[in-house]
């Protein structure tokens, strides 16, 4: 039987900055919380928060070293997701790579499926 196939994952980037965000925290964590929220012109952000632990519901990935934790209720909005860090010139943030996304809004800050 093959492994079950993680619900999302993180490129080497991502890895870097999280474990970077990590140790700075200044106390223990389990990992991040990926989830969804509504919000912006096109109705969903993606939401990023440190996770002192692990809930009930939380789906786990590990993936190059970091815990990351799929908000339950976000999960299907999450399926296939490739979570990186891009930086240039003018800006530098956690990228999600969606394939269920239907649409960006123009400032690229929400989406919907």
């Amino acid at each position: 039987m093959a492994p079950a196939r993680q619900i999302m994952s993180i490129t080497e980037p991502a890895a870097e900055q999280v474990r970077a965000l990590l140790g700075k925290r200044g106390k223990p964590s389990v990992g991040v919380r990926v989830g969804v929220r509504t919000a912006g012109c096109s109705g969903m952000q993606y939401t990023l928060e440190y996770a002192d632990e692990k809930g009930r519901f939380d789906e786990v990935v590990e993936d190059r070293g970091v815990t990351i934790l799929v908000d339950p209720k976000a999960v299907m909005f999450l399926i296939g997701t490739e979570m990186d860090f891009t930086q240039d010139k003018l800006k530098s943030g956690f990228v999600f790579n969606n394939p269920n996304e239907k649409a960006r809004c123009g400032c690229g800050e929400s989406f919907h499926v």
